[in-house]
């Protein structure tokens, strides 16, 4: 076994010379996220299969119209103050991590009331179902997704396999309370409990075994607050954008379309859930390089990536006839709109790693070039109100072609001027 160990061990040092990358890194971390993603996206599949040959079509996409609002909503916890995080931990400021959930959860006590307004609204709108669903997400949109700073806390201290135990137990559970859930009741209200409840109860023991097992430093960044709020303002239209689609579909076509869409998304979903695996891995890596050193290797790296996405893609496009019918064989008519989203497989993996070089270098970028991704994000939400009401479904894979172009030309765009701003600085 040692004999084994040395050799892959020389053949990763080896690759160095040929890829410009830390292999060993990239293997010890890697191999801890990507088992955890792929636990993680088998556990997503399966309680997919589960929403689609288990509820009613009209109840999934209510479901699923419900979550995109609260996703929504939680842009008032200031999911921006964890972007800066992430950075500052990888360069030793960890002081600055009980603040940061302090204020997130301050802040998300305002999208906790907007909830309930709009359980009140739907209430005297006649439609009980929205407004005790809204009701119940109230009382978990402060806190839900605040807790899981502690993820972002370990995997920014290299804890990976930590990191990723915990994430894995508490995926197993909460999917294992959903699917509890859906074989004994199908009611709205009872499946949305389980999924706040597990996963907030979950989140909130993992966040207490993090910071009693590693307890941070008393370093604090000054500027994680100012720059969390100025990220958490950009990212507005940004989680808006994201999750309209859902939120127009719903209105103008309605929950069937809504669940038709949401199926044929589910599997390009847990393929794009493995390259989540880039910024985290990236990050600290790149913090710790000169803008020099990152911009002599991007341009080749952007390029291998687009391989890949393409060598994923292809063969997806060609198989999805045959695993809808096996999975999801009351979806027949997501197979097609399945077929064409493949095409995001492609751009979205070099347009993940230029995210994760611009972030890792966050403290440095001017606030106002903080707004730039306003741009695409905005395109996307027009694009949306324009072509889901006349072309339906169609309308919106066209809008998510149209975003991920701009977006990745913006960002691009960004990297060079900043590269060329700090240029033989040392930065």
């Amino acid at each position: 076994m040692k004999r084994l160990r040395k050799a892959v061990y020389a053949i990763l040092r080896g690759s160095e010379r040929y890829l410009k990358t830390d292999m060993v890194y990239l293997a010890k971390g890697g191999f801890w996220l990507s088992l955890g993603q792929i636990i993680s996206s088998a556990s997503a599949l399966i309680l997919a299969i589960a929403f689609a040959n288990l509820l009613p079509k009209e109840t999934y996409g209510t479901y699923k119209y419900i979550l995109s609002v609260v996703s929504i909503l939680g842009i008032t916890t200031l999911p921006g103050i964890t972007t800066y995080l992430n950075q500052a931990i990888a360069r030793g400021y960890e002081g600055s991590l009980m603040p940061s959930l302090r204020t997130r959860i301050r802040f998300g006590l305002v999208g906790g009331g907007a909830s309930f307004l709009l359980g009140a609204y739907y209430y005297y709108a006649g439609n009980t179902d929205l407004a005790i669903s809204f009701l119940i997400a109230g009382f978990f949109i402060p806190v839900m997704d605040t807790l899981s700073i502690y993820h972002s806390y370990l995997q920014s201290k290299k804890l990976f396999k930590r990191s990723i135990e915990y994430f894995v137990a508490s995926q197993i559970v909460a999917v294992g309370a959903l699917m509890a859930t859906i074989f004994l009741t199908k009611n709205l209200h009872a499946i949305i409990l389980a999924y706040f409840i597990s996963w907030t109860t979950m989140r909130l023991l993992f966040f207490m075994v993090a910071v009693k097992k590693f307890p941070p430093n008393d370093n604090k960044d000054a500027m994680v607050m100012s720059y969390g709020k100025h990220l958490s303002a950009v990212g507005i239209i940004g989680t808006i954008a994201l999750y309209f689609d859902s939120l127009i579909m719903f209105h103008e076509l309605g929950a069937v379309e809504l669940a038709i869409y949401s199926l044929a998304f589910a599997p390009i979903n847990q393929i794009r859930g493995l390259y989540k695996n880039i910024p985290a891995l990236a990050l600290p890596k790149l913090a710790a390089r000169t803008f020099d050193e990152i911009g002599a290797i991007l341009s080749r790296r952007l390029l291998m990536l687009l391989a890949i996405g393409a060598l994923i893609a292809i063969p997806y496009a060609l198989l999805a006839p045959y695993l809808f019918g096996i999975l999801f064989p009351r979806y027949p008519e997501a197979i097609l709109f399945s077929q064409l989203l493949a095409g995001v497989l492609v751009l979205v993996l070099p347009a993940t790693l230029l995210s994760a070089a611009i972030n890792s270098k966050i403290s440095v970028v001017p606030k106002p070039w903080l707004y730039w991704s306003i741009v695409p994000n905005a395109i996307l939400i027009l694009s949306l109100f324009a072509l889901v009401p006349t072309y339906g479904i169609a309308g919106a894979i066209a809008s998510r072609f149209i975003f991920i172009i701009v977006s990745f030309a913006v960002s691009y765009a960004q990297w060079r001027l900043l590269a060329k701003k700090f240029k033989n600085k040392g930065v």
